[in-house]
């Protein structure tokens, strides 16, 4: 079983080709992270995976499960979770509730207009539990609007871990962080459990490298290297795109 497969994924927006037959084969509980610069593909990738876009062509099987034309609020249901490059929060609003509304998404009780969010005792005890994760419990009753930057980004994690994924797909963590930030970001991903299947986006290789198993090098919307570590900062190909010669 693989946790996630991408098999010839294939996109293009009117004449422009953002991912050229894209293959993935991701290992459950693997920490695989997807390089390459700015224009490479690699959010557009992120977007065909959880189906915020679909693709024109191949297929994505998420635990072996065809998913290439789930709705994309539906493999959240099937234990996918991602955060985003720009921060998508509601910044008037507490930490804790920033936490409670993502699990509530995930809930029935989503359908009933009238619910006191705050009343949910459950979801709320989930929410506090994903911010002891992130070292953020502490500050749970504090407007989002209040946090630093560093913060938001652990809020965001911290959301996706409260709905329990199998696989967590992380788009750029460590943008904007100062260096102390991404250490604590850092030490945080690296704690999070075996069972949890770990996918990053990262413009920085140097920033994600230690946290990465096996890489993937994407330019101009196909993978054009692919392998451990080392085979992927020895291999000519990286150094010509990031330095271009």
């Amino acid at each position: 079983m693989t946790a996630l497969a991408v098999q010839g994924l294939l996109k293009s927006f009117g004449g422009l080709r953002v991912t050229a037959n894209v293959n993935l084969m991701i290992e459950p509980g693997e920490r695989r992270l997807i390089i390459g610069p700015n224009g490479a593909g690699k959010t557009t990738l992120f977007n065909l995976i959880t189906g915020e876009i679909a693709p024109d062509s191949g297929s994505i099987l998420l635990f072996d499960r065809n998913i290439t034309r789930t709705p994309s609020h539906r493999r959240a249901h099937l234990g996918m979770a991602r955060t985003y490059q720009i921060i998508t929060l509601f910044p008037q609003d507490t930490i804790l509730r920033n936490v409670t509304l993502a699990l509530l998404g995930l809930s029935r009780l989503r359908w009933n207009p009238f619910i006191d969010v705050d009343q949910q005792h459950d979801l709320v005890s989930q929410a506090r539990e994903a911010l002891v994760r992130v070292g953020l419990d502490h500050i749970a009753h504090r407007p989002l609007s209040e946090t630093s930057y560093g913060e938001r980004r652990r809020v965001e994690i911290a959301m996706a871990l409260a709905q329990s994924p199998r696989i967590l797909l992380l788009d750029e963590p460590f943008a904007g962080l100062s260096i102390d930030e991404r250490r604590d970001v850092r030490e945080l991903l690296q704690k999070i459990p075996r069972d949890v299947t770990i996918v990053m986006i990262e413009h920085n290789m140097d920033v994600a490298l230690d946290f990465a198993e096996r890489i993937t090098l994407l330019h101009f919307g196909e993978v054009i290297v692919e392998g451990t570590r080392a085979e992927v900062v020895t291999d000519p190909r990286t150094r010509e795109v990031y330095l271009g010669h």
